[in-house]
């Protein structure tokens, strides 16, 4: 079992049908998580559901072709620009660019699944795109997994999740934050996102 944060988030919400209100009426979404989770899948299904632009952090602003990293220059430039856009949904977790990016969000979705389900998501992901680069990816950067990816995994909650508590509460404190953390909330909540308004 996952060692959870023991911090509260001052805007955590744990209502799905305000959650999904929220979300309606959101122009900037913010979803953030451990890799394998699923976060890249659910913003796209809620980017073409409501027709936000969708901003995948690995695929928009870190990695070039042969997984280069770009610039920390770089990346916060494009990351300032795409902030700035007028409606979007932004799919990653790096808490370096909080301060660019929880200003600006409405609401923050944070797929916070166990650990053994992010696991088998990125193992799962690897055998699907082994050899070809997946759609929220980098162009000319295929499907890997390594060891350093999945100590990255297996540490998440324990190293990361305590960072996350805290750029939230420095950038973004008035924000509400809906945390998942199984497929069943997940489904639930694009059940009540599909319905209609």
């Amino acid at each position: 079992m996952d060692q959870r944060s023991s911090s509260s988030l001052r805007g955590e919400i744990n209502d799905l049908d305000l959650a999904a209100n929220l979300i309606r009426a959101a122009d900037h979404i913010l979803v953030i998580g451990c890799s394998g989770g699923g976060k890249s899948t659910l913003s796209q299904k809620i980017a073409k559901r409501f027709g936000f632009a969708y901003v995948s952090l690995d695929r928009d602003v870190r990695w070039l072709p042969g997984w280069a990293e770009r610039d920390e220059t770089e990346r916060k430039r494009i990351i300032a620009e795409k902030v700035a856009q007028d409606r979007w949904i932004m799919d990653g977790t790096n808490t370096t660019t909080f301060d660019l990016r929880l200003p600006r969000s409405d609401v923050v979705i944070w797929v916070r699944m166990p650990r053994l389900l992010c696991l088998w998501g990125a193992v799962s992901r690897w055998f699907k795109w082994t050899g070809r680069t997946r759609p929220d990816m980098a162009p000319g950067c295929p499907e890997k997994i390594e060891w350093e990816f999945l100590r990255f995994i297996w540490t998440f909650e324990q190293v990361y999740s305590p960072r996350i508590v805290a750029g939230l509460a420095e950038y973004g404190p008035g924000i509400p934050v809906l945390q998942l953390t199984s497929r069943r909330q997940m489904r639930a909540l694009l059940n009540l996102l599909d319905a209609p308004e």
